[in-house]
């Protein structure tokens, strides 16, 4: 599963994962490219690339399979709780610092406002982002990147692709991706300080990637449309039709039935959607 992925699944379910960076978009590609061998492709318009995308999902998922899970497993084994919200906290302010360049490049001077002062308090006296003392205060956590900027000034998303290590993703955004990793102060804390938030990010998302290779039938193509739903519910600022909800063709096709996991549960709408939040609070961004 791409390590892009995992990254994100941090907004909702509070896990920080995801490398810094290159790293960060390792787990999140590692997390959304498990393949089912026998399934059959389903054609896409904005897949034309499927074959080779579906290869690069295998490698990712192999990849995540023998080092990224194994290593989280540890991670997550000696490392408490409060340690990791701590650490998933800390980068997730750093990354505030994108959000907030991106308001403005989006002309959300309001919204900018706010994040401005959720970074601040957060910063000071949350101690340096450790404690998330802003959203008690109402000033929740938003999602905007260099992608969504780019949406917003009419650039199409292009074709999806799933790049090596890195994961989901479309023509628009690699470059948006290359900006925010250049924007984003955790870029340049060093290399031990990414591996400790790639292992946070993907320790965290473990729930997550393991319902998709449970409950979907594909995941392939259950990965390829969530996302591109969930991108496209944040360019839009939840104005699109193909929000959170997947849908009914998607939830036909990759699931044996609606919403039900590998042992019959029923399985809440927020862990369909957990694991393309794991960017938000990812450094990679």
């Amino acid at each position: 599963m791409p390590i892009k992925n995992l990254i994100n699944s941090i907004s909702t379910i509070n896990s920080p994962l995801k490398p810094s960076n290159a790293i960060f978009l390792i787990v999140f590609a590692l997390v959304g490219c498990a393949t089912t061998g026998g399934s059959e492709q389903l054609a896409n318009k904005d897949d034309p690339y499927e074959n080779v995308n579906r290869v690069m999902y295998q490698f990712n998922d192999k990849l995540d399979d023998y080092l990224a899970a194994p290593v989280s497993k540890v991670y997550n084994k000696i490392t408490p709780q409060f340690a990791r919200t701590g650490v998933f906290n800390f980068f997730s302010n750093l990354q505030n610092i994108n959000v907030i360049v991106n308001d403005a490049l989006q002309a959300k001077f309001t919204q900018g406002a706010r994040d401005s002062g959720r970074f601040l308090l957060n910063t000071t006296l949350g101690l340096g982002g450790i404690v998330d003392v802003a959203t008690d205060t109402g000033l929740d956590l938003n999602i905007e990147d260099f992608d969504q900027t780019l949406a917003v000034w009419g650039i199409p998303a292009g074709s999806y692709l799933v790049l090596p290590i890195i994961g989901p993703s479309t023509m628009r955004g690699i470059p948006g991706a290359a900006f925010d990793v250049a924007a984003n102060p955790s870029t340049y804390l060093g290399m031990p300080i990414q591996v400790v938030s790639l292992l946070n990010t993907r320790a965290n998302a473990e729930g997550s990637l393991k319902f998709i290779d449970e409950a979907a039938l594909d995941p392939y193509v259950f990965t390829r449309e969530s996302f591109l739903q969930w991108r496209n519910n944040l360019a839009t600022d939840g104005k699109s039709e193909a929000s959170m909800d997947f849908g009914e063709d998607l939830d036909e096709q990759n699931f044996g039935a609606k919403k039900v996991g590998a042992k019959g549960q029923s399985v809440p709408q927020d862990d369909l959607k957990a694991k393309h939040k794991l960017e938000l609070s990812a450094p990679l961004q």
